[in-house]
């Protein structure tokens, strides 16, 4: 199958080319803005499916909204006919479509010729009147809000948010790109003449604000976000694809002392917090109980042994750990434990406690195995 992707290498084009990519029996027919026109000529000719996502969201001259949104579509639609090639073509268009400004004008000009062309040549359109779309590749400063304050903010750079309150609607990159693939395999998601994307996210632009600096400062204070909200976790994943190259890495505290050291790397609101504990050869560590407080612990490197005593019975316990078998080791409540280096190198142990470390309620207590 070929497919004919204008807007090739805009922020959509990008996305869905690098998925059809890895398609089977899938040949990729790209143009864009610096295409030499003659190959769109050659492309409608031999296309057995039309992806027409290029367009013009803030131009230089006002025209250029017409020019682009609707003079390339024209052109486009003129081409299949030329051939008498009827494939079916998608296009995207924009929830501004019915707004009374010269974008949105532009866009449903341009719906207004497909929904011509369709009942002139019979051909199956599938316009897609999307709202904001988020994610990586998008260009910041450009017709992004969400682009703008995440490339912004990951590179200590201001943004202006005007109005906190202004309600914004978006969707998903990926979940543009499945919906697209959906539509190549001929099961689009159509409501009434328009198709959309299943899942659109509403939420406020202070909301999105306070969010992205708060993916800022989780490095400070080893938090992650709530991935169990879909939305944090796709604007997260789009927050770190605008991180400078040169800040994909940032330190941990490491509190380090004779015995070795103790970093907290990972900390939540409701799955505790991981550590790594580095202990020196022949060092015992711990020797202390917790009454609701439990951990696993996990030696990743060197050899060991994790001893335990429940409180009030002499009965020593012991589990022997390497890093050559990984193996994890619950440490219940109510038992005094402790973890000695056997090895004669550096034993170093991911540790996850089931809340984070509260000093105003440490919930440890002191006592020898």
């Amino acid at each position: 199958m070929k497919v004919l992707i204008t807007g090739s290498k805009g922020f959509i084009g990008k996305n869905l080319i690098s998925t059809l990519e890895r398609a089977k029996g899938v040949e990729i027919l790209p143009y864009d803005i610096d295409t030499n026109p003659a190959s769109l000529d050659i492309y409608t000719k031999e296309c057995d499916f039309v992806f027409h996502l290029a367009g013009v969201n803030r131009p230089n001259e006002q025209f250029e909204f017409i020019e682009g949104n609707f003079g390339l579509t024209l052109t486009l639609l003129d081409a299949l006919k030329k051939y008498n090639n009827i494939c079916p073509v998608v296009i995207s268009s924009s929830t501004q479509a019915v707004l009374d400004n010269l974008y949105g004008k532009s866009k449903k000009a341009g719906e207004d010729l497909l929904f011509a062309y369709a009942k002139e040549t019979g051909a199956k359109v599938l316009i897609y009147r999307l709202p904001n779309v988020f994610g990586k590749w998008c260009r910041p400063n450009y017709n992004s809000a969400v682009a703008t304050f995440c490339n912004n903010i990951a590179n200590d750079l201001p943004i202006t948010a005007n109005d906190r309150s202004v309600v914004m609607n978006l969707v998903y990159i990926d979940d543009v790109i499945e919906e697209l693939i959906n539509a190549l395999n001929g099961k689009e998601n159509s409501v009434g003449d328009f198709c959309k994307v299943p899942v659109v996210y509403t939420i406020t632009l202070g909301e999105i604000v306070d969010l992205i600096y708060s993916f800022k400062r989780s490095r400070e204070d080893c938090s992650i976000p709530d991935m169990s909200n879909e939305f944090t976790k796709k604007l997260y994943s789009t927050y770190l694809s605008y991180l400078p190259k040169n800040k994909f890495s940032y330190k941990l505290i490491m509190n380090v002392d004779n015995r070795g050291s103790f970093t907290e790397f990972i900390k939540t609101s409701d799955r505790g917090q991981v550590s790594v504990n580095i202990s020196k050869p022949g060092i015992a560590k711990g020797n202390h109980w917790h009454h609701s407080k439990n951990e696993k612990f996990l030696v990743v490197s060197g050899r060991g042994v994790i001893r335990f005593r429940k409180v009030g019975s002499d009965e020593i316990i012991e589990y022997y750990v390497s890093g050559d078998k990984l193996e994890v080791v619950d440490i219940p409540a109510g038992f005094t434990h402790n973890i000695e280096n056997l090895s004669n190198t550096d034993m170093v142990t991911i540790m996850w406690a089931n809340e984070c470390f509260n000093p105003e309620k440490p919930d440890t207590y002191y006592m020898e195995v």
